[in-house]
């Protein structure tokens, strides 16, 4: 995604598209995770996708950025890398628990930032931008500071979303990620006076109804979990 953004991808586009992240997730829990859906899921996901979409649309509207096909090609790879991540992380959750293994949230934190650390070395060396970065990096010592600062905001950040994948799924993980955009509108709504229009409230209504249908389908599996064992 920021590489879709440095290459010209407007603003508004990439939100939209990031919107739709649930959608790879799930094809790719589908083909690589052997995961199944009812059509309960798809109609959940698609109700988040929809509203989310809507809403994005009438907030980031009448920008007038213009959009570099480079940037959509980089963006169309995030979300196929994604798709590939979910699937890969199913599958992983489900050989883990054939073989009676509880995934640990920081084991897969620890890996998971090893080799993208690993990787972006090696990229940033192909490119050469190591070196002008750490140049630019000790010419103005005072972003270190804010290095940090985003570092630990962003530890703090996959702690979250580690955990969301350990112990349930990554479509429930997809879920929390995309739905975080719906729960920022509203604070900006309350606490900055932002308006909204009515396609856009259309659209968060629409979105809530996939998540709080969510909700309810997962308190009620669980409330009859509990049933049937107390019954055994």
């Amino acid at each position: 995604t920021s590489l879709a953004l440095a290459n010209g991808l407007s603003f508004p586009v990439a939100t939209l598209a990031k919107s739709a992240k649930l959608a790879p997730v799930m094809l790719g829990s589908l083909l690589l995770g052997g995961a199944k859906y009812s059509l309960r899921d798809y109609m959940q996901v698609l109700a988040i996708i929809a509203g989310t979409a809507i809403l994005s649309l009438t907030k980031k509207k009448g920008s007038g950025e213009l959009t570099s096909q480079l940037g959509a090609v980089f963006i169309l790879l995030a979300l196929c890398m994604d798709g590939v991540t979910g699937g890969v992380q199913k599958r992983l959750l489900a050989n883990m628990k054939s073989l009676s293994i509880q995934p640990q949230p920081y084991e897969f934190m620890l890996w998971t930032n090893l080799f993208m650390c690993m990787l972006g070395v090696l990229i940033s060396l192909i490119l050469g931008d190591l070196t002008s970065g750490m140049n630019y990096c000790s010419e103005n010592p005072q972003v270190f500071s804010l290095i940090w600062r985003f570092s630990l905001c962003s530890a703090i950040g996959q702690s979250f979303i580690f955990y969301t994948v350990a112990r349930f799924d990554p479509l429930v993980c997809g879920t929390v990620t995309t739905t975080r955009k719906i729960f920022s509108v509203l604070l900006s709504i309350f606490f900055k006076g932002h308006v909204v229009t009515f396609q856009g409230w259309c659209g968060l209504g629409l979105a809530l109804c996939g998540i709080l249908s969510e909700i309810y389908h997962k308190v009620t599996a669980s409330r009859w979990k509990v049933k049937q064992s107390s019954r055994n």
